[in-house]
């Protein structure tokens, strides 16, 4: 009786539709390029990962770049992620990220300390 019902359990597993991520397709695909480095594009695929994006040139040569991000999670959630990339690099921001706890008071003190003496010109080579 076991076997009956593993071997059922089994079948309506396999028998679920599969569509791996190799077949997804485009379903939205916009783009815009001015040419003098100010740009946008945004598109969607039927997966559940998208991206919209705008760039501008930057100051130091650099494509400027704000947007976002997302994709489904394994347990089929949604993962967004919000970015600005300019000459400060990489600067991602979302729930998923890790945060550091904060700094303990007495590191405020020592930093305040540190910086005092470093005024006076106090160094410690």
């Amino acid at each position: 009786m076991k076997l009956i019902i593993f071997a059922c359990l089994a079948a309506v597993a396999l028998a679920r539709p599969q569509t791996p991520d190799s077949e997804a397709e485009t379903i939205l695909d916009e783009r815009s390029d001015n040419g003098d480095g100010n740009f946008q594009y945004t598109f969607q695929t039927s997966n559940g990962i998208s991206s919209s994006n705008t760039g501008t040139p930057g100051s130091e040569g650099q494509s400027n770049m704000q947007g976002s991000y997302n994709f489904l999670l394994p347990d089929g959630t949604l993962a967004e992620v919000s970015f600005i990339a300019d000459e400060n690099g990489f600067q991602p921001s979302s729930d998923l990220l890790p945060v550091a706890p904060p700094l303990p008071e007495h590191v405020y003190e020592l930093l305040r300390i540190a910086e005092d003496q470093r005024a006076r010109g106090v160094t410690f080579d």
